[in-house]
């Protein structure tokens, strides 16, 4: 047995930027803890990264290169030459005869900076086309224009120390208990020790954040800007703002001092639906605070208007001074992992390496002349909803997707999948084969993943860790640089040929030191950053000036700005409705967001049945009187449309949501239900700066359907295979929602409805993939009506089942399989009538760490134990905190109920 090892890596989840301590033998990634030496968590995990190594399942990877020579045909396995050398002879007619702005590249946030850069000269030097862009584009790229045209660079001013220094914590637009929890249990230690600390939270929806709440603003869904204006209106009326600052370090204040005049608090109150005593709190509370720290994430970022929320926040801080200095700043919570990494290396359409532009002719000079070419290109790239447009309608003609999923993530899906059917060439280049878009792929490329593979990250702020490589990737998986630089030497033959290699690197080492001097002198300035300085001292801030000991903590702390003149700018930009409102047809607002356990598309972590315990299934959730109004009650099924498109699903209420909102998880998309999931539904439309999509503010409605023939199946064994083959044939179903199970045995499982009663011989194709036709299965067959029940026993133990028809109740099946005990009078219950079986009630796992039961944690509050008895005697919220809020909320009912009957 090979000797068991550790390696210190970095977290590929969300922006935190997490150290990691991989166990592994070699071979195999054993287990993860979270690294206590590494600042930016000092050893917390949260429930996603604790459990990074039971994702991955091998079974679900993309382990060979596969082409498919034409579109009606499947793929092939073929060596990696012959895919690359194909290729970049595709790639290379292409450009010849459309010419370079012909093809195009759309590369992820969770790239290391290393794969970035290779992509980014790539698309740059080589091809000769800014048609080069990032998912990013969908996260962060409105808090890019937020601070290059406030601050005048794409530079988050602050530290996560500034959580425990702060007097008053603003969160905008995030749910930040799900998705940042590793800062969030900073953020509550730091409450905990300082009560007087003032907590703010904007969000349409009550979430897990708001636990923490001093002042929950409850706004109606995109009136971000009308509330920051109202906010500042009142500094201003109270002479709360910092004149002196104002004066020595920004311009503009005239303008904007003009604008918010109109922003009184009765006119904002209204337009938020908000109670003036609560903007007024709001306003005091900042103004009076010694320090006023800002935290936002997507529901900022995600809109029509998602530059002018960014530069409206960006605005209290400078109006009050409150930039630079402990406890103060704003900071945007980066959504992926190495999304300022991407920033920094350029890999948006619109940018270049070195918080460059693509449209400043002297920048595109200085980056050529690195690159040793004549020239880059001028004309402007195509941003991701463009660069899609463009490849349906025809203008892009080979399009590379590395690390990303754009069936599953951009809105409109329907004219999403309409350009990538019509592309004549296109290439994905994935670590997970069971992604939606690999489908589309003529060329799909085994790419390495988390554990496997060495280069760098930046975390929100601001800091460069080293990510390590433990295992060999799987297969014949490759690293991401190392694809991208192989097809670009290719390439060169036929585009440059007799010319020296601009791709001759040997590791992602050569690449970041090729890089790095393209940062010296700016504001991100990484000179004094290597390899072997990460390594000797740990992950480091920029900027880190060569001679330098240490990167900067927090930026304009001089009162001097990256602008021409070094002051700050106030952007004056009056309110604007989003872009889809309420209609009769469409008389709800739905807005996306995150759930505890999953993470974006759930590539990675669906294949992790631990992830799916807390949630099993898409839920639409709406306010118990929007149900009351529709006539609905919880777990019936409901269409759900907009504009674009409808899926079917269940309903559920929430009363931490306001009448006539409605709100559905960003992670379902058709892989796990039927209908391609969320994004069916989204709307196109995007920020005239930024170009990122409206993905939060979708008008839609609810009703309800009849589906009166139901299924529920679950099977262990073979779980991904099983689901790939399974997963055609409910196509044809009005719905179907898909999870894995069980941590300790995973299985499938599949909730399904019809309208009528399906083909006979759809259920015997069902059951022999389930292996329920033969061996030792307890069967109740009605082949006439398509209605039946079977159960597979192996060794006492159910281990499979599947029901179909009416009047289904499959809890008390699934909970004798997840006892592992069959019941001894299973025969005569299984063929007793409907309603007939004995009532178990559906149970889920509320602390994913260590796996400790909804029921569990509701037999210890029967039994009288308060939080930190249920911590000591169950060992729930001991490790990443994540399940405290739902615990407080129990342990509250429970005494509300004992009052009551009191």
């Amino acid at each position: 047995m090979s000797q068991r090892q550790v390696t210190a890596s970095t977290c590929c989840y969300c922006g935190v930027g997490c150290g990691v301590l991989i166990e592994h033998d070699g071979e195999r990634i054993l287990g993860v803890q979270g690294d206590p030496q590494h600042p930016a968590n000092l050893g917390r995990l949260c429930s996603k990264g604790s459990s990074l190594h039971l994702t991955g399942d091998r079974s679900a990877r993309a382990l060979y290169p596969e082409l498919r020579l034409g579109k009606s045909l499947a793929r092939s396995r073929v060596d990696w030459d012959s895919a690359l050398d194909h290729a970049a002879g595709v790639f290379a007619e292409t450009i010849r005869e459309h010419g370079p702005d012909s093809v195009a590249f759309y590369v992820s946030g969770q790239l290391l900076t290393e794969d970035y850069y290779a992509f980014n000269k790539l698309a740059r030097a080589l091809v000769g086309s800014n048609n080069i862009d990032s998912n990013s584009r969908l996260c962060m790229s409105s808090a890019v224009v937020g601070y290059k045209r406030s601050l005048g660079a794409d530079a988050p001013p602050c530290c996560y120390e500034d959580l425990e220094q702060s007097d008053c914590v603003l969160i905008a637009g995030s749910n930040m208990a799900y998705a940042h929890p590793v800062l969030f249990r900073r953020l509550e230690a730091a409450k905990a020790a300082r009560p007087q600390m003032k907590v703010i939270v904007i969000d349409p929806r009550r979430t897990d954040t708001c636990e923490l709440a001093d002042l929950h603003l409850a706004i109606q869904p995109g009136t971000d800007v009308a509330l920051f204006h109202g906010i500042l209106h009142l500094l201003l009326w109270e002479g709360r703002v910092d004149r002196a600052y104002i004066e020595a370090h920004t311009q503009g204040f005239d303008d904007l001092k003009a604008l918010v005049r109109d922003y009184g608090p009765l006119a904002v109150a209204e337009i938020c639906g908000i109670a003036v005593e609560d903007l007024q709190r709001c306003a005091e509370w900042i103004g009076r605070a010694p320090s006023f720290l800002s935290l936002w994430c997507m529901g900022l970022n995600q809109s029509t208007a998602g530059s002018a929320k960014n530069s409206a926040l960006i605005n209290l801080h400078l109006a009050t001074g409150q930039i630079g200095r402990p406890g103060a700043g704003p900071f945007s919570l980066t959504g992926q992992p190495n999304a300022m990494g991407g920033r920094e290396t350029g890999s948006l359409a619109n940018l270049l390496p070195g918080h460059r532009d693509a449209g400043d002719a002297a920048h595109r000079a200085e980056v050529a002349s690195h690159w040793g070419v004549d020239s880059l290109p001028d004309a402007p790239g195509l941003t991701a909803i463009e660069l899609f447009e463009a490849v349906r309608d025809g203008r892009i003609k080979a399009l590379w997707i590395a690390c990303t999923n754009p069936a599953q993530s951009l809105p409109d899906q329907h004219k999403v999948r309409e350009a990538l059917e019509a592309c004549p060439f296109v290439v994905v280049q994935e670590a997970f084969a069971t992604s939606e878009t690999c489908r589309y792929a003529d060329l799909l490329l085994p790419a390495a993943s988390w554990g496997e593979k060495e280069g760098t990250v930046t975390n929100s702020e601001r800091r460069v860790s080293h990510v390590r490589r433990a295992v060999p990737a799987p297969g014949e998986a490759r690293a991401d640089w190392a694809i991208a630089c192989d097809f670009a030497r290719r390439l060169e033959c036929q585009l440059r040929p007799g010319q020296p290699s601009l791709f001759d690197f040997a590791s992602p080492e050569a690449l970041f030191n090729e890089y790095r001097p393209l940062t010296e002198g700016r504001d991100l300035d990484m000179g004094g950053i290597s390899y072997a300085l990460l390594d000797a001292r740990g992950p480091q801030q920029w900027p880190l000036p060569a001679g330098f000991e240490h990167g900067l903590k927090r930026l304009y702390g001089d009162g001097n700005f990256a602008t021409a003149n070094g002051r700050a700018r106030f952007i004056a930009e009056a309110y604007r409705a989003p872009r889809e409102r309420r209609e009769a047809r469409y008389p709800l607002i739905l807005n996306t967001g995150r759930l505890r356990d999953q993470w974006h598309g759930m590539t990675r972590t669906g294949t992790a049945a631990s992830a799916f315990g807390h949630v099993e299934e898409a839920r639409l959730s709406l306010h118990p009187a929007e149900l009351r109004r529709r006539r609905l009650v919880d777990g019936q099924l409901v269409r759900l449309s907009s504009r674009r498109g409808s899926l079917v699903l269940p309903v559920q209420a929430d009363d931490g949501l306001l009448p006539g909102q409605a709100f559905l998880p960003m992670h379902w998309g058709e892989r796990f239900l039927k209908g391609l999931g969320v994004n069916a539904l989204t709307l196109p439309a995007f920020d005239p700066l930024s170009r990122q999509p409206e993905l939060k503010h979708t008008a839609v409605e609810v009703v309800a359907v009849d589906l009166p023939w139901q299924f529920y199946a679950l099977v262990e064994g073979d779980v991904q295979q099983r689901f790939e083959a399974l997963r055609p044939l409910f196509d044809s179903l009005d719905y179907a929602g898909f999870c894995l199970v069980g941590r300790e045995r995973p299985a499938l499982q599949i909730r399904a409805a019809h309208s009528g009663n399906p083909d006979s011989n759809w259920l015997q194709q069902v059951d022999a993939l389930l292996d329920l036709s033969e061996g030792m299965v307890l069967a109740y067959d009605d082949p006439r009506r398509v209605q039946g029940k079977r159960v597979r026993l192996d060794g006492g133990r159910i281990s499979g089942l599947r029901l179909a028809g009416s009047g289904i109740a499959s809890d008390w099946l699934k909970a004798l399989w997840q006892s592992g005990e069959a019941d001894t009078d299973l025969r005569r219950k299984l063929l007793a009538p409907p309603g007939a079986q004995p009532a178990a009630a559906a149970d889920k796992t509320l602390c994913n760490c260590m796996n400790v039961s909804h029921s569990r944690v509701c037999a210890g509050i029967a039994q009288g134990l308060d939080l930190d008895a249920l911590k000591r005697e169950l060992g729930c919220g001991t490790q990443c905190g994540s399940c405290v809020p739902e615990i407080k909320r129990l342990l509250a009912s429970a005494a509300g109920s004992l009052a009551v009957h009191a």
